[in-house]
């Protein structure tokens, strides 16, 4: 009996579950790759399927970046905006340009390869088409994900920038002529998650969210001072943010809010800190002022944040900028944590005191999001 010479099939995930699609680098420097996304070729699978070399150091030692993004199903639509893809997955997926424009960013922090936009669309693309053959009509979380790659590779998973040699024991021959610069290669690990979203983060937006105040251990000004800890970049290096939570969790909170050393509102561990004032205007009108962060002070500029502002602008509201101060919070006329997946979420308790809402900001906040402009540049 010989073995079949038919391709396998497509894997095709069952109703609430996920799929993976992995970017595959062709040998060759990143940049060779075209705007086609050639250069790097996608496997779609099954992500119980073992795939990840233990020695990834993504996995060791958190080396890693990623984006979260959300894709919004659609009717009546034959193609998707932003991912290219054809009929069977009708997605309009959000703010797509600006979280491979912050992946790229936090990748260039961290000094990891990327493979360029095109091949991250034509994989979130394919994700999402083996997805929708799965869940029909349902929305999706699309995880991009890159890994500096194996201890030990060539390369290590560093940019490769020179052209010495590289020995056996993966370690640079040593160079008898000046080192000529090429384009970084590819040594990393890639791959896009394409998942349903949870149930209870619908239900979180709907009653809203206790949330801490817990010191992030740093001051506000160490981003400027101290590159090299990576503040403001989206890096796997979560163990914090998640230790945080859990702490929440234990005494009967559900998020936080990161506060800096010297006393300024910094991020939650998965969101962005919006708050909002309501305004007497000199006709007798009463104005919104929305208020954020500041991004200097090592906080990860929130996409949705920046897509929320640009409406707002478009608007008419007033926008501010930090620094806050946990008293800012509590005098103000409504607290949201938003992110790309949970979307914007008020703050009903700040450590165990109910603080003020407002439904009716809530959701303007809500279709301001849901207008996905581009965000442009917003905020210091």
């Amino acid at each position: 009996m010989t073995e079949s010479s038919q391709p396998a099939a497509p894997f095709v995930p069952g109703p609430g579950e996920s799929v993976v699609v992995y970017l595959e680098p062709d040998a060759g420097p990143a940049s060779s790759a075209s705007a086609a996304g050639s250069g790097v070729s996608l496997r779609v699978d099954d992500p119980r399927r073992p795939a990840i070399l233990v020695t990834d150091q993504g996995l060791t030692r958190g080396d890693g970046v990623f984006e979260t993004m959300t894709a919004v199903a659609t009717e009546g639509s034959s193609t998707n905006s932003g991912t290219g893809t054809g009929t069977g997955a009708p997605f309009r997926v959000r703010k797509e340009d600006s979280h491979l424009a912050r992946l790229a960013t936090s990748a260039e922090a961290l000094e990891i390869p990327l493979p360029p936009a095109p091949a991250w669309r034509r994989a979130a693309a394919a994700g999402l088409e083996a997805f929708a053959a799965g869940n029909p009509g349902g929305d999706a979380v699309v995880k991009l994900v890159a890994t500096r790659g194996p201890e030990g590779a060539p390369g290590g998973g560093h940019y490769v920038r020179g052209a010495a040699d590289v020995g056996s024991d993966g370690e640079l021959a040593e160079a008898t002529e000046p080192v000529r610069l090429v384009p970084p290669h590819l040594t990393g690990t890639y791959w896009v998650l394409v998942s349903p979203v949870s149930p209870g983060l619908a239900a979180a937006r709907e009653r809203g969210l206790k949330v801490l105040l817990l010191d992030r251990g740093v001051d506000s000004g160490v981003a400027e001072r101290a590159p090299w800890l990576l503040m403001g970049t989206k890096s796997l290096s979560y163990a914090v943010n998640m230790a945080a939570l859990r702490y929440a969790a234990s005494q009967g909170a559900d998020d936080v809010i990161f506060t800096s050393s010297d006393g300024q509102v910094l991020e939650g561990p998965t969101s962005t800190v919006l708050m909002a004032r309501r305004v007497p205007q000199q006709d007798g009108t009463t104005g919104i002022e929305l208020i954020t962060p500041l991004r200097s002070s090592g906080i990860l500029p929130g996409t949705s944040q920046g897509t929320i502002f640009a409406a707002a602008q478009a608007a008419g509201w007033e926008l501010g900028y930090g620094p806050l101060e946990p008293s800012d919070l509590v005098d103000a006329d409504g607290v949201w944590l938003v992110s790309s997946v949970r979307l914007v979420a008020p703050v009903t308790h700040l450590d165990g005191e109910e603080i003020p809402q407002d439904p009716e900001i809530t959701e303007l906040l809500n279709g301001f999001l849901a207008e996905d402009r581009e965000p442009g540049e917003h905020g210091p």
